[in-house]
């Protein structure tokens, strides 16, 4: 990736003269299967962007209650859209239809906000990695539609998605009409994030990043990295799924955690804490070189990614069990 980048044909993205950034966006539109997308430094600008595309000052977006759009994007619904969000509860990370419908104001009622936009998250990142499938995606637009809502889908792991489920990237994206896509985290570039959707909508979306301060310049040294995530990523996917299963089963069997093996679809393992212990938990994995992160406060966040391999695997389990006060070799 890096020497991609050294050797970028650039120009001015801005002027859209970058040769690099326009090949990039022809093949995440492509793999997406949207008509057009756009490169943004990061998933929260592409997010952000989509919904002030979608919404207007006063209006309201329906997502579940820890999608990262409402709990980890600096409160840019409200700040940069004037947009507020009504959020829902679930176990899994995905709404019903049923309440999707039952959170859509009256559009006939002076004293409501406008119901919007519906927005979903797929892998959902703090369900711990679950993934909603084509039909669960479906009939949750079907009733978005049905009350006048349009869609964006945070797909900052979508291709995950689509690896878990065996099914095509773009079937995930085709209910819904704007999606965002991760070029880090799983599929490995440094920086950058696509939002793709129609012409109409992604000419909108670039005047937005633009105002939102997102018009890079010679930005084909990115997306030359884009491009290899792109191709090289999804095939690389699969393992750190096998790995964060093996890393759940592991913790599970620790008496100190608990953990939900089976809902670890992807690469993302939740494990509580049965105590108040978190932040010795936490620390003592660090000494030993393993990164994990808060979720809560009796909750640990793993990731598996491409530069974590077995052997980064056995010492995160390691590390866990010296913690338990296991004989470790």
């Amino acid at each position: 990736m890096r020497a991609a980048m050294a050797a970028a044909v650039v120009g001015d993205d801005v002027w859209g003269e970058d040769p690099t950034v326009r090949e990039l966006e022809r093949a995440g539109a492509q793999l997406l299967g949207k008509e057009q997308a756009l490169l943004t430094p990061s998933g929260t600008m592409a997010n952000q962007v989509a919904i002030h595309v979608h919404c207007r000052p006063g209006d309201e977006l329906i997502c579940e209650e820890r999608s990262h759009v409402y709990w980890f994007e600096g409160g840019a619904i409200a700040r940069l859209s004037g947009t507020q969000a009504r959020t829902l509860p679930t176990p899994g990370g995905f709404p019903t239809p049923e309440q999707v419908a039952a959170a859509v104001r009256s559009s006939d009622d002076t004293h409501f906000p406008r119901s919007r936009l519906l927005v979903l998250e797929n892998t959902h990142n703090m369900a711990g990695g679950r993934v909603a499938d084509v039909a669960r995606l479906r009939a949750l637009a079907a009733t978005a539609r049905e009350h006048g809502l349009l869609v964006h889908c945070d797909g900052a792991r979508l291709v995950n998605a689509a690896v878990a489920l065996g099914c095509p990237v773009r079937d995930l994206a085709a209910p819904c009409d704007s999606v965002s896509l991760c070029l880090s985290k799983g599929l490995g570039a440094p920086v950058g994030s696509l939002l793709a959707g129609t012409a109409e909508f992604v000419a909108a979306a670039r005047r937005a990043r633009k105002a939102f301060g997102g018009g890079m310049r010679q930005a084909g040294v990115l997306a030359a990295a884009g491009l290899l995530a792109l191709r090289d990523g999804p095939a690389l996917l699969a393992a750190d799924h096998r790995r964060a299963r093996t890393l759940a089963q592991a913790l599970a069997a620790l008496p100190f955690l608990r953990v939900d093996v089976a809902a670890t679809e992807t690469n993302i393992v939740m494990a509580d804490v049965l105590s108040s212990a978190v932040p010795d938990f936490v620390a003592a994995l660090r000494a030993r070189n393993v990164l994990a992160s808060t979720s809560g406060p009796q909750r640990v966040r793993f990731v598996t990614h491409r530069d974590v391999g077995d052997d980064g695997v056995a010492a995160a389990i390691a590390a866990a069990q010296a913690f338990a006060g296991r004989a470790v070799t």
